[in-house]
């Protein structure tokens, strides 16, 4: 019996170590190194292996542009007293006769309440017909009324109140803005920064914060703390512009041996690979093999061409960036070496960790064997 235990023991560790071998066997998070790196010798795949130096951080260094196009910078403050196709008007008319055009009795004024300018610029008055609004200020459709009515009736008296309507509205929508509505140009908010205070001011993190100007087809977009810091980028606002606030949407995935695998969001405007572990929860000492940690992106053909060295590219590859944290320029490569959004951060297990899995299955294997054979010689 003892020698049948003995041949089933040495059977049952034989079969545990050709599995161990093949590596198919233990559970792993994904790819080790060398399986990684064999990428390189595939010459049919669009996937590219780099190693990362101080020029391949400088030519991914490239910060996607951002900022408002000159001709929003240079367009001047829109005139917030201007009626625009949309507002909404009232009249007050004043005649000094009993019996006037517009006042019957001795009542002596006429109210003409909540008339829109219409989608040409145009409102109606009785008697004074269809009338012009677009384009003029108050006070010059004032004169234009009281002119067309005094010919009606003798030193007409006219008001005009102006109650901001469609035509000359901003639109301020996103997470980050603290009451979205729609508001109207006023002489206290006809820039952005003033639009924003009027709704509210942000909710986001300055540092995080972009706001994005959409006018008419013209779309721009900035960093909150860019219009902070530099007045000229506070733009003038037009009737109709839509103004979005949101915080940062950039993420990027995180997986291996790792604090944690998941999208994790940038937290901060610049990002580099070093900060972007630290946000992940660092390495995982036990685990990790900082020898391998890998940056995988699609990235763009004019940036890939001059970490690549060639310009026969006609798609954006994927490349896989190979940084080596023990090397003595590691850690500083690391932090120069910027992230982007949508990129995915691989940490690959150290090859100890491998045989650490092995050995464990096989003591569990023989523990589970002596304890077969301490039962079945116990049954006899």
């Amino acid at each position: 019996m003892t020698i049948l235990f003995t041949r089933m023991t040495r059977t049952m560790v034989l079969t545990v170590l050709v599995s161990a071998v093949s590596a198919c066997a233990l559970p792993r998070p994904g790819p080790n190194k060398e399986e990684i790196l064999q990428i390189q010798f595939d010459e049919t795949t669009e996937t590219q292996i780099v190693f990362v130096d101080e020029n391949v951080t400088r030519a991914v260094a490239v910060v996607p542009e951002s900022g408002f196009p000159e001709s929003f910078i240079r367009g001047g403050a829109a005139a917030s007293d201007r009626i625009s196709a949309g507002d909404t008007l009232s009249f007050t008319v004043y005649e000094n006769v009993d019996d006037g055009v517009l006042t019957r009795g001795n009542v002596g004024a006429s109210a003409l309440n909540s008339i829109q300018v219409d989608e040409d610029g145009f409102i109606f008055i009785p008697y004074a017909g269809r009338i012009r609004a677009a384009g003029n200020t108050p006070e010059r459709l004032r004169q234009i009324i009281t002119e067309r009515l005094g010919a009606q009736t003798p030193e007409p008296q006219v008001l005009v109140q102006r109650a901001t309507g469609d035509g000359a509205t901003v639109s301020i929508l996103g997470d980050g803005i603290a009451a979205q509505g729609v508001y109207p140009i006023q002489r206290s908010s006809r820039r952005l920064m003033e639009m924003l205070a009027t709704a509210g001011g942000i909710t986001a993190p300055s540092e995080v914060a972009r706001v994005i100007v959409l006018r008419d087809k013209t779309k721009g977009q900035i960093w909150f703390e860019d219009v902070y810091d530099n007045p000229h980028l506070d733009i003038a606002l037009r009737p109709g512009d839509r103004v979005l606030v949101q915080r940062d949407p950039r993420v990027f995935t995180v997986l291996g041996a790792t604090g944690t695998q998941a999208n994790v969001p940038f937290g901060m405007r610049d990002l580099s690979a070093l900060e972007a572990i630290a946000q992940a929860g660092g390495l995982n000492s036990s685990v990790a093999d900082p020898t391998g940690l890998f940056v995988i992106r699609k990235q763009d053909t004019e940036t890939a061409s001059k970490v690549l060295g060639r310009y026969d590219l006609v798609r954006d590859p994927t490349i896989i960036y190979v940084l080596d944290l023990t090397k003595p320029n590691g850690i500083p490569l690391a932090r120069d070496f910027d992230i982007r959004d949508g990129d995915t951060i691989y940490v690959t297990e150290a090859p100890s960790v491998q045989w650490s899995k092995t050995f464990d299955t096989i003591r569990g294997t023989v523990n589970t064997a002596q304890t077969v054979g301490s039962v079945a010689a116990a049954a006899n």
